[in-house]
């Protein structure tokens, strides 16, 4: 069934309204009629039966019908990425969502080489990945900053998965068993790999954790699929020792 994410309210007999651009994929792309229904989640409500009222060009009028699943989070995941190109952003943005990482944070590094992130598609894109693959949220994509200063304001508490490819570090199996599930983030560097003092400044860090992700050098978007694996099989949703917890 087809799944989307809503901005308004869900509630049983509450109706949501949808612009074009939805009113469009819902009738012209979905090939949906009045009648159909649909399930809608927005973060908050958990997962919606919905009713579609109505579609025309401008809008889609939809009708909550049911209640389907409750509300649950993800683990409380970050994953801080240094800026690469477009398309692979585009893809490390997507397999975050689909990983279960809570948010995506893009920082530029003394080594960045490519253009500024567009928060406004990769959120578009981080929406469409929440839909497909049944999550009732989606990943916040924070404002881009530097690493530097994401660094001089780290919260307390959250640990720090550095995938550090200099190779002098646990491999992360071996270092995330060791750890404990709660707050955490992963941090992966771009294409230059990082700078030797910004090397040390994530090693500073309170909870960094520096670890290696095997023999290989792994283009960023690899890397980010790798490490998110690693963790979630380790310390989040997929783990039986994180959800006794």
């Amino acid at each position: 069934m087809i799944r989307l994410f809503v901005d308004g309210e869900l509630r049983e007999g509450g109706e949501v309204v949808h612009g074009s651009e939805q009113s469009h994929y819902l009738a012209n792309v979905m090939r949906l009629r009045a009648g159909d229904e649909l399930l809608a989640f927005n973060g908050r409500d958990g997962e919606w039966r919905m009713r579609l009222v109505d579609v025309g060009k401008r809008a889609a009028r939809l009708e909550a019908i049911r209640w389907e699943r409750p509300q649950i989070a993800p683990p409380d995941l970050d994953l801080v990425v240094a800026v690469v190109k477009r398309a692979r952003l585009e893809t490390i943005v997507e397999k975050a969502a689909e990983l279960g990482a809570r948010r995506v944070a893009p920082v530029t590094t003394s080594r960045t080489n490519a253009g500024h992130a567009n928060i406004p598609r990769l959120t578009a894109i981080a929406i469409e990945a929440a839909e497909q693959t049944g999550r009732l949220d989606v990943p916040e994509i924070l404002p881009e900053t530097r690493l530097t200063d994401l660094l001089a304001a780290w919260p307390a508490g959250r640990r720090l998965m550095f995938c550090d490819e200099a190779g002098d570090a646990l491999p992360a199996l071996e270092a995330l068993a060791q750890s404990e599930p709660g707050p955490w983030a992963i941090l992966i560097g771009p294409e230059g790999g990082f700078s030797p003092e910004e090397r040390a400044a994530v090693r500073a860090v309170p909870g960094a954790v520096p670890v290696t992700l095997g023999p290989r050098i792994l283009r960023a978007d690899s890397a980010a699929i790798a490490a998110l694996t690693l963790w979630q099989a380790t310390l989040g949703d997929w783990s039986p020792r994180a959800l006794a917890t």
